[in-house]
């Protein structure tokens, strides 16, 4: 099942209290980001100064909006090190993530071992419906899986919670 951004914005909407991120890949293929990757991989920098210049309100004021509610908003990348390009990018966007209201933690994968990571990255809305995402092994999204298992959901909660307690906070957190 493919997602659409309107869709996932459904699901925050319908959040009441949390919605946790874990993230365990070192490089996505996702579209629109190329090139803006591409971009900072050819020394192109934002000026955060200047909003209007990198705010997209699809996502930052979504996510704004969330927050706004009273909903946590939290991410937890786990990474190798020493990380990759599309990592040390990805670290860099963050700063928007932040300013909307999301927090973000890295945590190194060496650090990851006795965690037993599940084989995707997911989405846990409220500790109750866990959003699955599959990639490709290039990183492209293939789909998404949906449970509302409360076993599965609390496993997730469990897990998510065990990386955030081990992982740096995004403002040290060094690439």
């Amino acid at each position: 099942m493919s997602q659409s951004l309107a869709e996932f914005a459904d699901l925050l909407r319908q959040c009441e209290h949390s919605a946790v991120h874990l993230e365990t890949r070192d490089a996505y293929a996702v579209p629109g980001e190329h090139p803006a990757f591409d971009a900072w991989l050819a020394g192109e920098r934002q000026d955060w100064n200047d909003r209007s210049s990198w705010w997209r309100d699809d996502w930052h004021g979504l996510i704004q909006r969330t927050t706004a509610r009273g909903v946590a908003v939290r991410r937890a990348r786990v990474v190798g090190e020493p990380v990759s390009d599309y990592i040390r990018w990805e670290h860099y966007v963050t700063y928007g993530n932040a300013a909307c209201g999301e927090e973000v933690r890295w945590l190194p994968r060496r650090q990851a071992s006795e965690l037993l990571l599940p084989g995707n990255d997911f989405w846990l809305f409220d500790g109750k419906l866990a959003q699955f995402n599959v990639f490709d092994g290039d990183g492209r999204w293939t789909h998404t899986d949906f449970t509302e298992d409360a076993g599965v959901a609390a496993r997730c909660a469990d897990m998510f919670e065990a990386v955030w307690e081990q992982a740096v906070p995004h403002d040290k957190y060094n690439v």
